[in-house]
């Protein structure tokens, strides 16, 4: 690959389209649910696999339940994505955290994190 080229790719993954929007980890095991909320939803579930695979993830129940049933048992599931990029980053906040408090009412879940 010549430099310019090089630039190019670099140019591109920097402009590119970040999906954001609310996600759920599912254990079909005990039908437990978490919900969180994500600025890249692509790169999110990657992020959580690899915090509950080193055994110390932030959620204890979350983790605990991973340690009992293994990784077989969850799903990673994006229930809505957000489409923000006309909104200031504060509404893009709140939007988020209000479609988050929909989603964990809606499935009677609790949040992933925090």
């Amino acid at each position: 690959m010549d430099k310019q080229s090089r630039r190019q790719v670099v140019r591109d993954y920097k402009e590119r389209k970040v999906s954001q929007g609310i996600f759920a980890v599912r254990c079909a095991m005990t039908g437990e649910a978490w919900v969180g909320r994500s600025r890249n939803l692509e790169q999110q579930k990657n992020g959580i696999w690899f915090g509950l695979r080193a055994g110390g993830y932030a959620n204890p129940a979350l983790q605990a339940a991973w340690t009992a049933h293994g990784e077989a048992a969850f799903a990673f599931d994006v229930l809505e994505a957000i489409e923000a990029d006309d909104l200031s980053a504060y509404a893009r906040d709140n939007l988020l955290k209000e479609r988050h408090t929909h989603w964990r009412a809606a499935l009677g879940a609790t949040k992933i994190v925090g």
